[in-house]
C-alpha cells in the first residue's frame, strides 16, 4: 500500500489513482538557460524514485515534463530580463540555440544519473495558442487586469489562493513581501498577483515574442506549466481550443519545495479559476541540497555540476547513491567527504554483486533461503512505499548483504532480489559482469595454488601480493579461490 506525503493536506495519504492503475504524473522541468547543477538534479532524482516506485507497484505512468524555454524572468516579481534571452546576448547566440543546447545538456545529465525519461517532453514555446486560450478564459471570468507591461492575474479574486502553503491570502502576501520574494510594483494590485502575458518592450525587439489579442509579447512562466498540465493530463484542450467542461483532475504534480509559495500556488490559481475543478490530487515536493546550511543555487554562485564530479574522479551514480541516503523531504548536505564515503559504499555493493555472480558459478550447493528473502523483500516494499523512504530501503539492502555472507544465502536467489531492489535504486547492478582474468593473473594464480599445495605459505603470500598490485582481490573459500577486480 503506497503512502505519499501530500503538500496540499500536509499529511501522508494512501495513494489511489483517479482511473484504475493509470497515473498521470507531472514534473516541473528545467529553465534551459544554463547547466543544471547537482542541487537541481536532486529534485529530478526524487521524482525518478517516485516514478520508479509507481512502476514497482504496477501502475501505468504517463509522465509529462515541461521545458521552460521562454518567460522565466530574473525576478519573482515578474521583472527583469528573460533568463534565456539574457544568456543569448551574453553568448552571442539566438535564444532558440541557447534553449536547444541546455535542453540537450540537461537530458544528458539525467541519462548519466539513470533518471528515466518522461513519456512527453513539452517545450513551452510550442503551446503559445493554448496559453492565449487559457488567458482568454480567465479574462472572461474576471480574474485578469491590464497594466503597462502585461496582463495580470488578480489573486484577490480567488478565495483560497495560496492554499498549498497553508496560509490564507493576507498571510501569504505579507510573508512574500517580508521575505523579499515579491516586490509590489505601482500597477500591481496585490503582492501575489502575477503575469499571464508580458508585453514586449517598446524600445527593443525580443527574439522570442508572439502576437496576441493584448499585444505582442510572451507568456508568463506560471501559465506555461498550467497549460501543459491541462493539455496532456487534464485533457482540457482539443487542438488549441480550451474546453473547461472536459477538464480532468491530475493524479500527481511534483517539484522542488521552493516552487510551493509562488509557482505552484499560481498554477493552482489559474487552473481552478478557469475550470472550477480541483487541479491536482497529490502534490509532492523535494527539499534542497545544501552546502554547510546554505542552499546550492546559481544566484549563490556555489554550483557543482555533474562534470565537476567526474573531474574529481566520481561517477554520477555515486551522487545518485548519496541522494538515496536521505529522505526526499529533508535537506541533503553535500560535501566531498560525503561523496567519497558514498563511493566506498557503492564499491562495496558492486563487490557484493560480483560475489553473487562468482558464487553462482563456484558453488553447487543449493541453500534454501526463499522464506528469508521473501521477508526481506517485504521489508523493502514497506520502506519504499512509506513515502519513498529510500534511506530505510537502503538499510534493508545492507541487511541483505550482511545476511548473504553470514548465513551463506543462495547466490542466485540473492542476486535476483538485489536486481529487484535496483529497479528503485537505479545503480546499474544488472550491468556488473564477471570479466575473464588476464593471462598474467591466471598464471600467477596457478603458481600460487602449487605453492599452497606444497605448503610453501610464504611464497604463496608473495604471489598473492603481486596479484593484488595488479588490481585484483583474492578470497579463499572451501569451494575454491575467488579472484575479482578491485572496484
Amino acid at each position: 500500500m503506497l503512502k505519499l506525503y501530500n503538500t496540499l493536506t500536509r499529511k501522508k495519504e494512501i495513494f489511489k489513482p483517479l482511473k484504475g492503475k493509470k497515473v498521470g504524473l507531472y514534473t516541473c522541468g528545467p529553465t534551459v538557460y544554463s547547466y543544471a547543477h547537482i542541487g537541481n538534479l536532486r529534485t529530478y532524482l526524487f521524482e525518478d524514485i517516485l516514478k520508479r516506485t509507481l512502476l514497482f507497484n504496477n501502475y501505468q505512468v504517463n509522465h509529462v515534463m515541461n521545458i521552460t524555454d521562454v518567460g522565466h524572468l530574473t525576478s519573482d516579481a515578474d521583472t527583469g530580463e528573460d533568463k534565456i534571452e539574457k544568456t543569448a546576448k551574453k553568448q552571442k547566440k539566438s535564444a532558440f540555440q541557447i534553449a536547444e543546447f541546455y535542453t540537450k545538456a540537461f537530458f544528458e545529465d539525467c541519462k548519466k544519473l539513470n533518471i528515466l525519461p518522461p513519456n512527453i517532453i513539452a517545450p513551452a514555446t510550442k503551446y503559445i495558442k493554448e496559453n492565449i486560450a487559457l488567458i482568454q478564459a480567465l479574462e472572461k471570468k474576471g480574474f485578469t487586469y491590464k497594466t503597462s507591461d502585461g496582463i495580470y492575474f488578480d489573486t484577490s479574486k480567488l478565495k483560497d489562493y495560496g492554499k498549498l502553503t497553508g496560509m490564507n491570502f493576507e498571510k501569504l502576501n505579507k510573508a512574500l513581501k517580508a521575505g523579499a520574494r515579491i516586490e509590489l510594483s505601482p500597477e500591481k494590485k496585490n503582492v501575489t498577483d502575477f503575469s499571464l502575458w508580458k508585453f514586449s518592450p517598446q524600445n527593443k525587439k525580443r527574439q522570442m515574442e508572439w502576437p496576441s489579442p493584448w499585444g505582442k509579447g510572451f507568456p508568463g512562466w506560471h501559465i506555461e506549466c498550467a497549460v501543459i498540465n491541462l493539455k496532456y493530463l487534464g485533457k482540457a484542450f482539443e487542438k488549441s481550443v480550451f474546453m473547461p467542461q472536459k477538464t480532468q483532475t491530475i493524479d500527481i504534480h511534483a517539484g522542488g519545495s521552493d516552487l510551493i509559495p509562488i509557482h505552484h500556488a499560481n498554477e493552482i490559481a489559474q487552473v481552478e479559476a478557469a475550470t472550477g475543478k480541483k487541479f491536482v490530487n497529490f502534490w509532492l515536493h523535494g527539499e534542497f541540497l545544501v552546502l554547510k546550511d546554505l542552499r546550492m543555487g546559481k544566484s549563490e554562485g556555489n554550483v557543482i555540476l555533474i562534470n565537476d564530479l567526474k573531474k574529481e574522479g566520481y561517477s554520477p551514480l555515486t551522487f545518485r547513491y548519496l541522494a538515496l541516503n536521505a529522505h526526499y523531504r529533508k535537506p541533503l548536505e553535500f560535501s566531498w567527504q560525503a561523496l567519497k564515503n558514498a563511493q566506498e559504499s557503492l564499491n562495496n555493493i558492486y563487490n557484493f554483486i560480483l560475489d553473487c555472480l562468482i558464487d553462482k558459478k563456484k558453488i553447487n550447493k543449493q541453500r534454501r533461503t526463499v522464506l528469508l528473502l521473501k521477508k526481506t523483500k517485504g521489508e523493502f516494499e514497506k520502506a519504499i512505499n512509506d513515502d519513498l523512504n529510500t534511506a530505510q530501503a537502503l538499510a534493508v539492502f545492507w541487511k541483505l548483504v550482511k545476511k548473504y555472507y553470514k548465513e551463506k544465502l543462495n547466490p542466485n536467489e540473492t542476486y535476483q532480489l538485489a536486481l529487484i531492489f535496483d529497479k528503485i535504486f537505479g545503480l546499474d547492478l544488472d550491468k556488473i559482469k564477471i570479466s575473464p582474468l588476464p593471462q598474467k593473473v591466471q598464471s600467477l594464480n596457478e603458481q600460487r595454488e602449487k605453492m599452497r599445495k606444497a605448503g610453501k605459505w610464504a611464497e604463496a603470500d608473495n604471489i598473492r601480493r603481486e596479484m593484488e598490485k595488479l588490481g585484483f582481490s583474492i578470497r579463499d573459500t572451501k569451494e575454491g579461490t575467488i579472484i575479482k577486480p578491485k572496484q
